[in-house]
């Protein structure tokens, strides 16, 4: 839906222990807002949402003192962490009526504040959902850069769609969060679900910057935890690997019994534990690896049939 008067924009930040770097990212985006609403980009009314996903610092604090010299900062603090996913996810829901489209970003502010400008201009065109999208990924290290890549290669070989070498810094307009808002899967991988919806789309690339104070949020840990999470939630293709894995490991067992049998005819036995041992830890390593995946598919299953609620407000300010 082509918008022909500025939109009111919420840009909406996640913030998980940002005590460090907050101050410095709330006063950058402060002052995109401001030279937004001076180049009647955006309404007047347009403003920062951030959204503390149970941090154990004085990052609320931080939030709440914002708010207090400077209305344009509101804010939602979550009882408890609920993970990135889900506090970009509280943060849209929550804004969803008192905006025409909402920016997400991270608070470390690596990606490109700059983009945001060129995403409006695509909204204004009639794109629905504006993606930004990394130039390049000169700034990783060889193992990041490796594991990412391999990562979407991966996911675009199991048939999920997700966009290369996007995260979560992407321009959303209202209609699109409404078709969000639908989706009630309790396991969330955001990235593949706006592929889903099928409004009209549109890119933007930028430079991604380094992280100038804090740490990292996302571990290797979690950086596998989410691949993993995206390729259950979004392909069979786990399950179509057990199903490649037992025929397989039919075949060499039966290639095994003739062969042995042969020998055994042709008056040549087959001396030795090995013949007996290789092919019992083959069948018995595929057996443990097709019940460890059935078994995730079933946790999540567990997960979404309990219909537990994916994060719970503690205080908003307005």
């Amino acid at each position: 839906m082509t918008e022909t008067h500025p939109p009111r924009l919420a840009i909406i930040v996640p913030c998980y222990n940002e005590q460090l770097i907050l101050p410095d990212s709330l006063s950058k985006l402060l002052g995109l807002l401001g030279l937004l609403i001076k180049e009647k980009k955006i309404r007047e009314n347009s403003f920062l949402y951030c959204v503390d996903d149970g941090s154990q610092d004085q990052t609320w604090e931080i939030i709440f003192n914002k708010h207090r010299v400077d209305p344009r900062v509101k804010g939602l603090r979550l009882s408890r962490n609920a993970g990135h996913q889900n506090a970009l996810l509280a943060g849209l829901l929550n804004m969803q009526d008192q905006i025409d489209c909402a920016v997400t970003i991270d608070a470390d502010l690596q990606d490109d504040i700059h983009a945001i400008e060129e995403m409006l201009q695509h909204f204004q065109q009639g794109s629905e959902i504006v993606y930004g999208v990394r130039s390049s990924r000169k700034t990783d290290g060889f193992f990041k850069w490796l594991t990412a890549v391999a990562f979407y290669k991966l996911m675009k070989h199991s048939g999920a769609e997700i966009v290369f070498n996007h995260a979560d810094f992407r321009l959303l307009s209202r209609r699109t969060i409404e078709q969000l808002s639908h989706f009630k899967e309790s396991n969330l991988f955001l990235r593949g679900i706006f592929t889903l919806i099928g409004f009209k789309t549109s890119k933007v690339y930028y430079d991604r910057g380094s992280r100038a104070l804090g740490e990292t949020k996302y571990t290797l840990r979690k950086m596998i935890s989410l691949a993993w999470e995206g390729l259950t939630s979004f392909s069979q293709a786990p399950l179509e690997f057990i199903l490649i894995s037992g025929a397989l490991s039919f075949f060499v067992s039966l290639g095994l019994a003739i062969w042995v049998l042969s020998a055994k005819i042709f008056a040549h036995p087959v001396s030795g534990w090995a013949s007996i041992m290789v092919p019992i830890c083959f069948i018995g390593g595929i057996q443990l690896l097709s019940i460890g995946v059935i078994g995730e598919y079933l946790a999540k299953i567990y997960l979404e049939v309990k219909n537990r609620p994916r994060y719970i407000k503690d205080t908003e300010l307005h």
